[in-house]
């Protein structure tokens, strides 16, 4: 070694160009040889290690063939040319062939460690390469990322969500079917313990056949276990949550709507994956720790991901509104109650301005505020229209000062009263409610004379091309604010489109523009 690392030298001297790189990167080879003490002899492997045959398996076929893991294969390779060349060693063969062995040895243990690495890698039939030791290891399918760190459990399902809007926040909808398989081994025990199977194979007859009396086990059994759901991709924490189960027919996992946002999931088919916690602390940890109604702030930012969205909001945006002229307005009433009983009636309109004595003051607000804030603490309460923007205000405030429990019941009669209101309000959109106003064609008209004006200054030589790109972009950018304006005077207060835009339940004022308006 350091007689080839004084030739390196001198020769890195003498020579240029690509030999001058290589001579380097010998030289720094070298170099750590003679620096680590390691001897060069010891990089050249004389002895091959053999996997035990558990790891590359031969299973034998119907028609009496077998089929072979591809390492065997490779193995049989490099042992066939070894055996091979120590017999045109023994014979004292000529140079050139024993060198030409030699050399096929060589590529039959490169391919065996990591096929295709050198040269075209070994095929088997079909001219597929053959998966050489790293191959087993590395990538997506290797031993790593598919068996150590991600695998297959018992005690799964998976299935097709749907919406369960009568569940409670911590609740899901599991389906029979799915639970009874799900909580076998548990149902078996109860029912040998209860007395209806004299031991477990009765049990699990009974389990199998499904009689009458293994849903009441199963009821009992599922009432104090709660599970997991899971949607893939899980991004952050929120993609997990244990839930309460609630057994439903059907073959769909039923889904509470606010936890939809926590796992992004809609329902358009996705699916969502359930596990069953087992031993006492993995329950007891997805019963403090995971439940649903526990995780309503959303990790990044501290603000609750758990808030009423769509129908809800446009349900509770509708309830809260005033109407000018609604049949009742301005009448008095003397309690709340009162109120109420005119509004059963008929005899006046949710939205009608009213008074009211509330806690010995005229209060002036409409029936449908007072639905509202009945639904509320007594802290919360508010005498205005509530959006989503305030809505998620209403969560925000009422974690901080209730904390979780409360908050989660406040949810869901949240839920309740947005789902029954914007079912009330038969709120729907037709091709009628997309009013065009009738301003636009005049602000198109005048734009349009602008912008020649100002191509008219261009083909003059008195503005650049940057200056005229410049002023008809913001010409336009004007025309379109234009529109919108015009659009926004247009629209009804009432105007569906425009309810669920400014409710923030769906769409935005730039989509409206766009029907209703003017794209671009």
């Amino acid at each position: 070694l350091d007689k080839l690392a004084k030739e390196l030298r001198t020769e890195l001297k003498e020579v240029t160009g690509q030999r001058k790189v290589r001579a380097i990167r010998r030289l720094e080879v070298v170099e750590a040889f003679r620096q680590s003490g390691n001897n060069a002899a010891w990089m050249i492997l004389d002895v091959v290690p053999v996997i035990p045959p558990e790891l590359r398996p031969m299973v034998q076929l119907d028609g009496g063939r077998f089929a072979t893991s591809d390492l065997n294969d490779l193995y049989r390779r490099v042992i066939n040319r070894n055996n091979r060349l120590k017999r045109l060693l023994d014979l004292g063969a000529p140079d050139i062939i024993v060198r030409n062995e030699k050399r096929m040895l060589q590529e039959a243990v490169d391919a065996l460690i990591d096929n295709g690495r050198r040269g075209r890698p070994v095929t088997g039939p079909g001219n597929r390469p053959l998966k050489s030791l790293s191959d087993m290891l590395k990538g997506k399918q290797g031993r790593f990322r598919q068996n150590l760190l991600g695998k297959r459990v018992d005690y799964s399902g998976r299935s097709v969500i749907v919406v369960g809007p009568s569940l409670k926040l911590h609740q899901c909808g599991l389906p029979k079917e799915m639970a009874l398989e799900l909580f076998k081994p548990f149902v078996m025990k109860k029912l040998v313990n209860a007395g209806h199977a004299h031991n477990i194979k009765s049990a699990k007859r009974m389990v199998e056949r499904v009689r009458a009396e293994v849903w009441d086990v199963l009821e009992e059994v599922i009432k104090e276990h709660p599970v997991l759901l899971n949607r893939a991709p899980t991004l952050h924490r929120l993609g997990i949550q244990a839930f309460e189960p609630v057994l439903v027919e059907g073959r769909a996992l039923k889904i509470h709507p606010l936890v939809c946002t926590a796992y992004n999931a809609d329902f358009d088919g996705d699916q969502m994956a359930v596990h069953v916690p087992l031993s006492a602390e993995a329950q007891a940890e997805a019963r403090l720790l995971m439940l649903s109604a526990h995780n309503i702030l959303a990790p990044k930012d501290g603000r609750p991901v758990v808030t009423p969205t769509q129908d809800m909001v446009l349900g509770s945006f509708y309830l809260t509104m005033e109407k000018e002229g609604a049949q009742g307005e301005g009448k008095l009433f003397s309690s709340y109650h009162e109120a109420l009983m005119a509004y059963d009636a008929g005899v006046l309109e949710l939205q009608a301005r009213i008074k009211v004595r509330v806690g010995g003051k005229m209060l002036d607000t409409t029936v449908g505020r007072m639905l509202f804030n009945e639904k509320l603490p007594p802290e919360l309460r508010r005498n205005q229209l509530v959006d989503k923007k305030e809505l998620g205000k209403i969560v925000a405030e009422a974690y901080r000062k209730f904390g979780t429990t409360k908050t989660a019941e406040l949810l869901d009669s949240i839920k309740n009263l947005g789902f029954r209101f914007s079912t009330r309000a038969g709120i729907t959109i037709s091709i009628s409610d997309i009013k065009v106003p009738e301003e636009k064609r005049e602000i198109l008209t005048e734009t349009e004379k602008l912008v020649e004006q100002v191509e008219t200054q261009y083909r003059r030589g008195l503005i650049t091309a940057d200056e005229r790109y410049e002023k008809v972009i913001s010409l336009w950018g004007k025309a379109t604010d234009d529109v919108t304006k015009a659009l926004l005077n247009t629209l009804d207060k009432f105007n569906p489109v425009y309810m669920m835009a400014i409710s923030g339940a769906r769409g935005n004022i730039q989509q409206i523009r766009q029907l209703a308006g003017m794209r671009g």
